[in-house]
């Protein structure tokens, strides 16, 4: 089976909007880059689904998909969070910083766990996955309102529901490397 299945390029579509979500935002077409966006996360839905339905599960995408997820998010983040974008709706740079250490610190935590007992597979938790979702909808709300020029509250909210589950989330995958560390002691 060829690792370039229908979903695998799918995945790598999503790759190659990032740069374009960039630009639009950068240049100033926020109704375009939220479509982008969307489009984005139209193909991660799609890309799962498709591998799927057809039977097509491969290693590349196991590892394409939650890296275009990764760099999708982080990068939307890193660019509502630039000054001088004239964004309504700017996300604090502590927000920022705080979901890439959560990141690094999971990658860290997995190699820990995989240097010190052996090869582990660490499926996405529930909190993962609550995180990713908050993440999601955090940009995506920044991004409308953005586009409509308007600070909201509601982007504020989402800030804040991000931190909440950056902090559990980071937790809750701490916390279960030090059991499977304990368990194999």
């Amino acid at each position: 089976m060829t690792a370039l299945t229908p979903a695998n390029q799918l995945t790598l579509l999503r790759m190659l909007l990032i740069p374009a979500f960039v630009i639009l935002v950068v240049y100033g077409h926020l109704g375009w880059a939220l479509t982008v966006f969307m489009v984005a996360g139209i193909t991660d839905a799609l890309d799962g689904l498709i591998a799927r339905w057809s039977g097509q599960k491969t290693s590349l995408g196991a590892w394409l998909d939650p890296m275009a997820d990764k760099l999708l998010l982080v990068t939307t983040f890193v660019v509502l969070t630039l000054p001088g974008l004239g964004l309504m709706n700017r996300l604090p740079i502590w927000l920022t910083v705080l979901i890439i250490s959560r990141d690094v610190v999971i990658v860290l935590t997995v190699a820990i766990v995989n240097l010190a007992v052996g090869p582990r597979t660490f499926r996405p938790s529930m909190f993962g996955k609550t995180a990713t979702a908050i993440y999601i909808l955090t940009a995506v709300v920044a991004m409308f309102f953005n586009y409509l020029r308007y600070h909201s509250v509601v982007v504020d909210l989402f800030i804040w529901a991000s931190l909440a589950i950056t902090l559990i989330s980071s937790l809750h995958y701490i916390w279960h490397a030090a059991r499977i560390i304990d368990a194999s002691s």
